[in-house]
């Protein structure tokens, strides 16, 4: 059935869950396609392979399905951008998480992993669409419906992208998302990106993925010491 079918008054915003279905359905592709060798490919995040990527992903959705049946009835307090602006984690902090999505990940036979990826990414896209809440509480925030799945969007856009780093011949992450991800960094950055920067390029630049040339420093002006935007 498709999301236009399944929409109602009280569902969630039919066009970010329409771009959180294209996203989440490119990474359970390539996650159906892994196998145990391809799955300990590096990824573009440090220290972690794809499968670690992957768990990472997982816990996101997981986090997602809490969050549709958590209400606030608060004002939203961020929105799709300033959601972002906390996420400056100490290095202990970074090197935890690290460390336990390692140890956890490795627990997983890479198709049991990519099964629970299928079930529960799906299980986000369904509830996203039935969630009948104006806003949701998660991580200490109040969010609109919309801009809440708008952050799960940037965040599966670009560890698509991590995910992708070794596998060439995987398609390019759907265009609308990273659409999404440059609206987001440029509103992090409060210029705008390199005009010369397509999408794609913003993402992994302008989150530390891909280095950034001196002269692509002058054109961010003063963006280019906010480098990384996001990890």
């Amino acid at each position: 059935m498709s999301l236009e079918a399944m929409s109602s008054p009280a569902a969630g915003p039919a066009r970010q869950v329409e771009r959180l279905a294209a996203i989440y359905g490119q990474v359970t592709e390539l996650a159906d396609g892994l196998t145990p060798a391809s799955a300990m490919l590096p990824s573009r995040c440090s220290a972690w392979t794809v499968q670690d990527v992957l768990y990472h992903q997982l816990l996101d959705a997981r986090r997602a399905l809490v969050a549709f049946a958590t209400p606030s009835a608060a004002a939203p307090d961020v929105d799709a951008v300033t959601y972002w602006q906390p996420f400056v984690a100490s290095c202990d902090d970074a090197a935890r998480h690290a460390r336990y999505v390692r140890i956890a990940a490795a627990a997983y036979e890479v198709p049991m992993l990519a099964a629970d990826w299928r079930r529960t990414s799906a299980a986000a896209v369904r509830a996203a669409l039935a969630c009948p809440h104006d806003a949701i509480a998660t991580q200490g925030h109040t969010l609109a419906i919309g801009a809440f799945i708008d952050t799960l969007v940037v965040e599966a856009a670009v560890h698509y992208l991590d995910l992708t780093v070794s596998t060439p011949a995987a398609p390019a992450a759907h265009p609308p998302a990273l659409a999404l991800v440059r609206e987001v960094l440029t509103g992090l950055a409060g210029s705008p990106m390199p005009a010369h920067w397509d999408d794609e390029t913003c993402a992994l630049k302008a989150t530390g993925r891909l280095p950034v040339t001196e002269e692509e420093n002058v054109t961010l002006g003063p963006a280019a010491g906010m480098l990384p935007l996001l990890r």
